[in-house]
C-alpha cells in the first residue's frame, strides 16, 4: 500500500518544528529592518537568506520546482509569489514579503506586509499610503481570528470562517470593500513546506479536517484593496490583481498540541497578538 503521510505530528515532531519556525522569523526581521526607499527587492531577499544559511537552514522556497529565491516579494498591486529583482522600492509601497526555512527536515512559512516609510510631499500620496496601511493592518487583523479561532476549532474550516467573518466586519466599519483571494490558500506544514489540510481564507460548506493535537498550519489570507480577480504575470510566478487593486499577504505556522496553541513563526508564540481574544498560547513541551 502507498504511504501517506499523516496529517497530526508527534509531540517530538511538533518540538522539531519549533527551530524552523523561529528561523523563519528572525529572516523576516532582517527584511523588515531593511526596508526603505531606495533598496531592491532583490537585497531584501539576500538579507533573508543570509539569516537562514547562518542559522544552519536552507531556504523551502528554493526547493521549490523552478524557483531559485529565498522569498516572494509582492509589491502593490502584486498579492503573492512576486520574484525578488532590480526594482527600488519607493516611499508609499507596499510590499509582501514571504519566506521560510526548512531546518533539520522540518519546515517553516511566514508572510509579512510592509508599507514602506518616507516622505509623502502630496496629499494624494498620503491618501495612498493611508489606505494601504490600513489594508495590511486588515489582512493582518484577519489572521489572527483565524489564529485565534483555531484554539477552539473543532474543523479546520472554521479558521477561514473567522478570517471572512472579520473582513466583513472591517468592510462594515470602514464602509469598504476588500476581495478574499479564492484561489491562494493555506496550508498544512511539517516535513514538506506545502502539505495537507487546505485551509480556506473563506467560509465553505465541508468544514475539512479535525483540530486535534499534532495539526500544524500555515494560515496565510491574502486581501486586495479591490476584486479578488487576479492574473500570473508573464514570468509565471507573480500573482497580479486585475484591476490594479493593492494587495497584502500575512501569514504564520501554528501548531495545535495537547496545551493549546503556539505560533511558530511568531517569537513570542502569539502571545500578545493572541491576548485581545483572550487566547493564551501554550509552548510545546
Amino acid at each position: 500500500m502507498p504511504f501517506r503521510r499523516s496529517l497530526y505530528k508527534t509531540p517530538a515532531q511538533l518540538r522539531a518544528m519549533v527551530e524552523p519556525g523561529l528561523i523563519t522569523a528572525a529572516a523576516l526581521d532582517a527584511v523588515r529592518a531593511l526596508i526603505a526607499p531606495g533598496v531592491t527587492t532583490e537585497e531584501l531577499d539576500a538579507a533573508a537568506s543570509a539569516v537562514i544559511v547562518a542559522r544552519g537552514a536552507e531556504s523551502n522556497f528554493q526547493l521549490v520546482r523552478g524557483y531559485r529565491h529565498t522569498t516572494c516579494v509582492s509589491v502593490n498591486d502584486q498579492v503573492v509569489h512576486g520574484i525578488p529583482g532590480p526594482r527600488v522600492l519607493e516611499a508609499g509601497d507596499i510590499v509582501s514579503i514571504d519566506a521560510g526555512a526548512q531546518y533539520q527536515g522540518w519546515n517553516g512559512d511566514s508572510a509579512i506586509t510592509v508599507v514602506v516609510s518616507g516622505d509623502a510631499d502630496a496629499t494624494a500620496d498620503a491618501d495612498v499610503r493611508a489606505r494601504r496601511e490600513r489594508l495590511s493592518e486588515v489582512t493582518r487583523g484577519s489572521l489572527w481570528a483565524g489564529i485565534a479561532a483555531l484554539a477552539s476549532a473543532r474543523r479546520v474550516g472554521e479558521v477561514g470562517d473567522a478570517v471572512q467573518g472579520f473582513i466583513e466586519r472591517t468592510e462594515a466599519a470602514d464602509g469598504a470593500e476588500y476581495g478574499i483571494l479564492r484561489d491562494y490558500v493555506g496550508h498544512g506544514i511539517g516535513r514538506k513546506m506545502h502539505e495537507g489540510p487546505t485551509v480556506f481564507n473563506y467560509r465553505v460548506a465541508d468544514l475539512g479536517a479535525e483540530v486535534k493535537p499534532g495539526l500544524c498550519l500555515a494560515i496565510e489570507p491574502m486581501v486586495t484593496s479591490g476584486s479578488d480577480a487576479t492574473f500570473i504575470e508573464d514570468d509565471d510566478w507573480t500573482v497580479t490583481t486585475v484591476d490594479g487593486s493593492d494587495g497584502a499577504h500575512w501569514e504564520h505556522s501554528v501548531a495545535v498540541h495537547a496545551g493549546g496553541i503556539w505560533v511558530l513563526t511568531a517569537h513570542d508564540g502569539g502571545t500578545a497578538d493572541l491576548a485581545p481574544y483572550g487566547v493564551v498560547p501554550v509552548p510545546i513541551a
